[in-house]
C-alpha cells in the first residue's frame, strides 16, 4: 500500500499533462501563426483572436444550423474562408499602410480596428448569447495509451498539425526560392523590391498563413468552450504570450512555450491550499496565460517592435479642442437626453461617464503619445472601489456614502496608474501596448471576475441624486470639470512639454523635458479620470458589472478615441455619445462595426475624424483678382500672388505623420 501513492501521483501527473496538451497545442498553433505572419509582414496580428472566433462561429453555423457534413464544412472554413480573409485584410488594410511607411502605432490601431470590426459582425449575425455545440471533427472517443492513460483525438490532430506546420515553415524558409524572398522582404522591404521581389505577394502569403492558423486555433478551442463574441477572442489574445516569449521570431520557442504553459496550467489544478489562498491559486491556474503575457511583455522590454519602428503619434496637426461647430454638436448631444423618457434617459446615463473614461485615453495617448490599452481596468477599479467603500468591505473603514466613496476611490486608483506608467518609461509603441493590455486583462481576471472581491456589494445613489435626471445633471457637471482639467493639461508649459514628448521624445529630452516624470504624470492623471468615469458607470447602473470593464471593451474604447481624434477632448465626448447611442438606438454590435471600419481605415484618416474636420474647415487664402493680368501687377501684387500660390500648394499637400 505505501508504494501505491507514488504510482497514483505519477499517473495523475501524466493524465494532467496529457489534458494540458489540448490548450497548449492550440496556443502553440497560435504562436506559429503570429510568428510567421510577423516575419513575413512585420506586423503583429492583433486581430488573430477575432479571426479565430469568426471561423469557429462559421463552422458551427454550417454544421449545426445548416446541416453541412463536418469535413466539407471544415475544409471550406480553413482552406477557403480563413486564407481569403487574411489576403483581404492585407490588400484593404495593411498594404496601404506599408506602402506609405506608416509607423507601429497606426498599424496597431488598424489591427485593433479589424479586431473590433469582426467582433461587431459576429454580434450582428449571431448575437451576444453564448452558443454551445461547436463540432469536433474527430469525435469525442478518447485514444487509450499504454498504462491506461487517454488522449483526445483532436489533441493528437493538433500536435500533428504543429509538427507539420513547423517543419513546412522551416523547409520553406531555408530551402526554397520563396524562403529566400521572404528573408529579403523581412530584412529590407524596399531593397527587396529593387531586386525584383514581389513584396506584396510575400505579405499576402504571410497573411493567408496567419489567418489559416487563426482558424485552426478557433476550431481547436471551440468544442471546449461556449462560443462568445467577446470571450473567445480575448482567450486567443492571451495566447499572444507564446509569440512574445519567442521574440516574434523563433517557432521552436513558441511551440515549447505554448505546450509548456498548457501543461503547467493543468498541473496547477493539483494545488488546493486551505484558507484564503485557494481563490488566488485557482485564479492563477485559470489565467496562467495572462500572467505569462504580462511577464513576457515586461521581460521583452523595448525589443518587441513593429516593422516600421515605434513612432507613436496618432494625432493631426490642428487645434485639439475642436471648433465652434464641434462644441455646439457636443452640447446638443449632451443636453438632448434631458428631454428623454425614463427608459431612454437611463441608457443615456452612461454617456457622460464613458466620456470621462475616453478622456483618460486622450490624456495618455493623444497628449502624452503613450499607447495604453488598459484604461478599462482603471475604470473598473474606480467602480469596484466605490462599491467596496459603500459596502464597508475595506478593513478598518466604515461604510461611506456615495459621494465620499467615489472621491476616495478615485484618489486610491490614481497612484495605481504607475502600474502602466512605470513600464512606459523604457517602452513605447507595441511593447508598451502589450504591457498595458496585459495589466488591464490581469485586473479583469484577478479582481473583477473573482467572487471574493465582487460579492455583496452596494452601489446606491444618494437621496438627492436618486432620480435619473438629477444624476445625469451631476454627471454633466463632473464631465464639464473633467473637460476643464483636460483643457488645462493641453495648455501652458505643461501642455508644450507633453506635446514635445509626444512628437519627438529624444528631442524633448534634449530640450530638458523630464520625460520619465511626464509619462508617470500622464498615466496617473489618466487613471484618475478613468476611475471617475468607471465609478459613475457603476452608480448609473446601481451595480458593479464586470462585463462593463472587459478588456475587449477597452480595445473598443481605445479605437473609438483614435477614430474620433486622439488629441481631441470633444472627440472623446462625441465618441461616447455615438458608442452608447448607436447600440441603444439600433442593435448591439452596430457601434463596434462602425468604429472597426473607421479604425481599419485609419491610414487614410490621419488624425481621425478630428483631423479630417480640421483639414476640411481650414480657411483657404483668397484668389488674386482675375481681371488683372500678370504683367500689370505691381511688385507688391506679384509678391502677394506668389505667397498665395505657395500657401495653396502647401494646403493641398497631404499631411504626413511625423
Amino acid at each position: 500500500m505505501p508504494a501505491a501513492a507514488p504510482l497514483d501521483s505519477v499517473g495523475l501527473t501524466v493524465d494532467l499533462a496529457l489534458a494540458g496538451l489540448t490548450v497548449g497545442s492550440a496556443a502553440a498553433l497560435s504562436g506559429i501563426g503570429l510568428v510567421v505572419c510577423h516575419r513575413a509582414t512585420g506586423v503583429l496580428n492583433l486581430a488573430q483572436g477575432a479571426q479565430a472566433m469568426l471561423v469557429a462561429y462559421l463552422l458551427r453555423d454550417l454544421v449545426v444550423e445548416r446541416h453541412w457534413p463536418v469535413w466539407p464544412a471544415l475544409a471550406f472554413c480553413l482552406l477557403l474562408v480563413a486564407p481569403a480573409l487574411g489576403v483581404l485584410l492585407d490588400v484593404l488594410v495593411y498594404r496601404p499602410l506599408q506602402r506609405r511607411g506608416a509607423g507601429t502605432a497606426e498599424t496597431m490601431v488598424a489591427g485593433l480596428g479589424v479586431f473590433v470590426l469582426l467582433i461587431g459582425v459576429a454580434v450582428l449575425v449571431w448575437g451576444t448569447a453564448p452558443l454551445s455545440g461547436a463540432p469536433s471533427p474527430f469525435g469525442a472517443a478518447p485514444i487509450v495509451l499504454p498504462g491506461g492513460h487517454t488522449l483526445r483525438p483532436d489533441t493528437v490532430a493538433q500536435l500533428a498539425a504543429i509538427l507539420v506546420l513547423a517543419l513546412t515553415v522551416a523547409a520553406t524558409t531555408r530551402f526554397t526560392r520563396f524562403g529566400l524572398r521572404l528573408r529579403a522582404v523581412v530584412d529590407d522591404r524596399r531593397l527587396a523590391r529593387l531586386a525584383g521581389v514581389d513584396a506584396d505577394r510575400v505579405s499576402a502569403a504571410g497573411w493567408a498563413f496567419g489567418s489559416f492558423t487563426a482558424g485552426l486555433v478557433g476550431v481547436a478551442l471551440a468544442p471546449y468552450l461556449l462560443l462568445d463574441p467577446y470571450g473567445l477572442p480575448l482567450l486567443v489574445m492571451e495566447t499572444m504570450a507564446v509569440a512574445v516569449a519567442a521574440r516574434l521570431r523563433s517557432i521552436p520557442v513558441a511551440v515549447a512555450t505554448g505546450l509548456g504553459l498548457g501543461i503547467a496550467q493543468a498541473e496547477l489544478t493539483r494545488l488546493r491550499p486551505a484558507g484564503q489562498l485557494l481563490p488566488l491559486v485557482q485564479a492563477v491556474q485559470a489565467n496562467l496565460f495572462v500572467v505569462a503575457l504580462l511577464a513576457a511583455a515586461l521581460l521583452a522590454g523595448p525589443r518587441i517592435t513593429g516593422g516600421s519602428g515605434d513612432r507613436a503619434p496618432l494625432t493631426a496637426r490642428g487645434p485639439a479642442g475642436g471648433g465652434p461647430a464641434a462644441r455646439a454638436v457636443c452640447l446638443v448631444l449632451l443636453l438632448l437626453p434631458l428631454g428623454f423618457r425614463d427608459n431612454d434617459l437611463r441608457s443615456a446615463l452612461l454617456v457622460p461617464a464613458l466620456a470621462l473614461v475616453l478622456l483618460s485615453i486622450v490624456v495618455v495617448t493623444g497628449y502624452g503619445g503613450q499607447i495604453s490599452l488598459g484604461q478599462a481596468g482603471y475604470a473598473g477599479l474606480g467602480a469596484l472601489g466605490t462599491a467596496l467603500l459603500m459596502s464597508g468591505r475595506i478593513p478598518f473603514v466604515p461604510a461611506l456614502p456615495a459621494v465620499p466613496a467615489l472621491l476616495f476611490a478615485v484618489l486610491a486608483t490614481a497612484p495605481l496608474g504607475l502600474l502602466t506608467g512605470w513600464p512606459a518609461i523604457r517602452r513605447r509603441g507595441l511593447a508598451l501596448a502589450l504591457v498595458t493590455f496585459a495589466v488591464g486583462t490581469a485586473m479583469s481576471r484577478f479582481v473583477f471576475q473573482q467572487p471574493y472581491a465582487t460579492t455583496g456589494l452596494t452601489l446606491d445613489r444618494p437621496a438627492f441624486l436618486a432620480g435619473d435626471r438629477a444624476f445625469y445633471l451631476a454627471e454633466l457637471l463632473l464631465l464639464g470639470l473633467g473637460l476643464v482639467v483636460v483643457r488645462g493639461l493641453h495648455r501652458g508649459r505643461l501642455g508644450r512639454a507633453l506635446t514635445a514628448m509626444r512628437d519627438h521624445e529624444p528631442g524633448a529630452v534634449a530640450a530638458g523635458v523630464n520625460v520619465p516624470g511626464l509619462k508617470l504624470f500622464a498615466f496617473v492623471a489618466g487613471a484618475a479620470l478613468a476611475a471617475l468615469g468607471g465609478g459613475l458607470m457603476g452608480l448609473a447602473g446601481r451595480a458593479f458589472d464586470p462585463a462593463s470593464f472587459d478588456p475587449v471593451r477597452g480595445l473598443l474604447w481605445f479605437a473609438a478615441v483614435v477614430v474620433a481624434g486622439a488629441d481631441s477632448a470633444l472627440g472623446a465626448v462625441l465618441a461616447a455619445a455615438l458608442l452608447i447611442g448607436l447600440d441603444a438606438g439600433t442593435v448591439a454590435g452596430v457601434s463596434a462595426v462602425a468604429v472597426g471600419l473607421l479604425a481599419a481605415a485609419i491610414g487614410r484618416l490621419p488624425g481621425g475624424l478630428a483631423g479630417v474636420a480640421a483639414r476640411l474647415t481650414r480657411r483657404r487664402p483668397a484668389e488674386p483678382p482675375a481681371a488683372l493680368p500678370p504683367g500689370r501687377l505691381t511688385p507688391a501684387g506679384r509678391r502677394a500672388r506668389a505667397l498665395i500660390t505657395a500657401r495653396r500648394a502647401a494646403a493641398e499637400t497631404p499631411e504626413r505623420l511625423p
